[in-house]
């Protein structure tokens, strides 16, 4: 049996998310800065009445911010008990995959390497295998360094 994915578009890069790794997806309202934090988080975000962690990964990747208009649509995941949201570009689909994960090959942009896991093929394109948690794990690992 194949797996089902999420695939998306994430800091202008074609991705596919494991869709047991997604709580939802939505629009986001409202995104309240908070200082003192890395600035890959955007912010905090309110989801049906908990805090949201706003990442934004293109932040985090490129060192350039998500435009505010494109703020809107979120990859929602729970990681380690706490509630994040992932900016993302759009949204392609979700469905299975039949060719399932492949290895990684090709060139892959530089800031790509620490989060792409696996390739997987969809509609005969290459998409990167990603996990949210991923991204978090390298936003913490930043701040304490």
């Amino acid at each position: 049996m194949t797996r089902l994915y999420l695939f998306a578009t994430l800091a202008g890069e074609r991705v596919a998310i494991m869709a047991e790794e997604v709580e939802a997806v939505v629009s986001l309202s409202d995104i309240s800065p908070v200082p003192g934090l890395g600035s890959h988080v955007a912010g905090l975000s309110a989801l049906r009445s908990r805090v949201l962690t706003v990442l934004d990964i293109a932040m985090l990747l490129h060192g350039t911010s998500t435009a505010v208009e494109q703020r809107q649509l979120a990859i929602i995941a729970e990681i380690g008990g706490h509630s994040y949201a992932l900016m993302v570009d759009g949204l392609s689909d979700i469905c299975r995959a039949s060719g399932g994960q492949q290895p990684l090959r090709g060139q892959l942009y530089p800031a790509w390497r620490l989060y792409a896991r696996a390739m997987v093929e969809h509609e005969g394109r290459s998409w990167l295998l990603v996990s949210p948690s991923a991204f978090l794990g390298s936003g913490i690992a930043d701040q304490a360094a």
